[in-house]
């Protein structure tokens, strides 16, 4: 049959990604319908609460000014946690402007009104049951109530992307191939905010927390613990692998509340009211699982290709910039009017030269490599950094030497040498993965 197209281009889920897409396709001259399941924008999203600069710039370029960001961050803490209190390093510099806090509905909000500007059809409230294909091409969605064709569809549809499934085109996540993430919007007057940070009063800056440890030693779960300040509010939340929390029966708000009332962050949360409560799967599958990104018709980026660098908390920017490429791709196979999957391959070839696929190549093998040492990470060894500065700290009319000798064997007293090799060994396989990256 003869397809009439309602359409250049559809792009499913309004998210970064999705927006992001659209975007480059309406600057093209193209139409483009940007269909999203959600009410309202932003209501279905959910990150940390950080946003990155380059990315958006490169984006939004003289709108990027617009932004209605809350604080710029630039204080930098990664915290390890034991079991009365915690080993912390900061990076602080008053003048770097490079990351900003800023709530995800009004991120998106802002990234939707410049789109529809541009020319965006903006479809909510519209949920994509199936992709249409005919002779080997998708060729539209379907949704609830009726059906879009468009020659392209970019699949920006988040972490469990049913229609790429639907397509064969990524294999069915294992529990342990997702993190699962739940945080808490913490109300708390501004000035609260600043006196318990040390900010300035001029939103100029801004501070965010990583946590790395299990103190108590919950089971032995691999989690990781975040917090951002905004304007007068606080995010703070964790995440921990869906295995983890399968094999030991533990709801990830179990892991919440436990560090919600450790020593180190109670005292930052203290009678703070808690607005939101959220909770998403992250993808933590990365370059060995990484889904086929093209097909005839179709392209997947962001969340939906496991776009996600976890190590480094980095999900928006890949998001965004993936969904540049996307777009990209989608205008130039509509100028050559060819939407096969040999000439949309193209758009790996251009993530290909991005930092987003020589990331996800350099850290291939490092989630794996840190989860099998959970232990050491999770316990021992911030168990250790707490004896260590204790030592440091104390003057208990011991003798130093005779307290840092007795420290180090204690490594071969309580962990026995083949299990010190596996943590040096993995260490050191995780610097030559980083030091011989793409």
């Amino acid at each position: 049959m003869d397809i009439k197209y309602n359409t250049d281009v559809i792009v499913v889920g309004a998210g970064p990604c999705g927006i992001s897409a659209a975007l480059e396709i309406a600057r093209g001259g193209k139409k483009v319908v940007l269909l999203d399941r959600a009410k309202y924008i932003g209501s279905k999203n959910m990150y940390g609460g950080a946003i990155y600069k380059t990315a958006l710039k490169e984006i939004f370029q003289e709108d990027f000014n617009t932004l209605p960001y809350e604080r710029i961050i630039n204080s930098h803490s990664w915290t390890f946690l034991n079991n009365t209190g915690s080993v912390s390093i900061t990076y602080k510099d008053s003048q770097n402007a490079e990351a900003f806090a800023i709530k995800r509905f009004n991120l998106e909000k802002w990234m939707l009104e410049i789109a529809k500007k541009e020319g965006v059809y903006y479809a909510p409230n519209t949920l994509v049951k199936h992709l249409i294909q005919q002779d080997g091409y998708v060729i539209g969605v379907e949704t609830e109530l009726e059906k879009y064709y468009a020659p392209i569809v970019i699949l920006a549809d988040g972490v469990n992307s049913l229609l790429a499934k639907e397509l064969n085109l990524r294999e069915k996540y294992k529990p342990k191939d997702v993190i699962l993430s739940a945080k808490e919007t913490i109300k708390l007057d501004k000035k609260t905010i600043e006196e318990r940070f040390n900010l300035k009063e001029d939103l100029t800056n801004g501070a965010t927390k990583l946590y790395i440890g299990n103190p108590d030693n919950i089971k032995n779960v691999f989690m990781m613990g975040f917090l951002y300040t905004f304007k007068d509010t606080i995010m703070l939340g964790v995440g921990a692998n869906l295995a983890d929390l399968v094999k030991n029966k533990l709801n990830i708000n179990d892991l919440l509340e436990h560090l919600k009332n450790h020593n180190d962050i109670h005292p930052l949360i203290k009678d703070g009211k808690t607005l939101e409560y959220s909770a998403h799967l992250i993808p933590e599958t990365g370059y060995n699982k990484m889904p086929k990104l093209t097909d005839n018709g179709v392209i997947i980026a962001g969340d939906a290709a496991g776009f996600i660098n976890s190590v480094h908390f980095e999900g928006t920017n890949y998001a965004l910039i993936s969904g540049k490429l996307a777009g990209k791709t989608a205008l130039n196979a509509l100028n050559e009017n060819n939407y096969s999957q040999n000439y949309l391959s193209l758009y790996k070839k251009e993530l290909d030269k991005s930092f987003i696929l020589k990331d996800l190549y350099t850290y291939r093998n490092i989630i794996d490599r840190l989860y099998s040492r959970r232990g050491s990470i999770m316990n021992y060894y911030p168990k250790k950094m707490k004896e260590f500065f204790e030592i440091i700290t104390s003057a208990n009319c011991k003798s130093k030497s005779s307290q840092f000798r007795n420290y180090f064997l204690s490594f071969l007293n309580d962990r026995n040498i083949k299990e010190l090799i596996k943590d040096g060994f993995s260490a050191f396989r995780c610097v030559l993965d980083i030091f011989f990256g793409r």
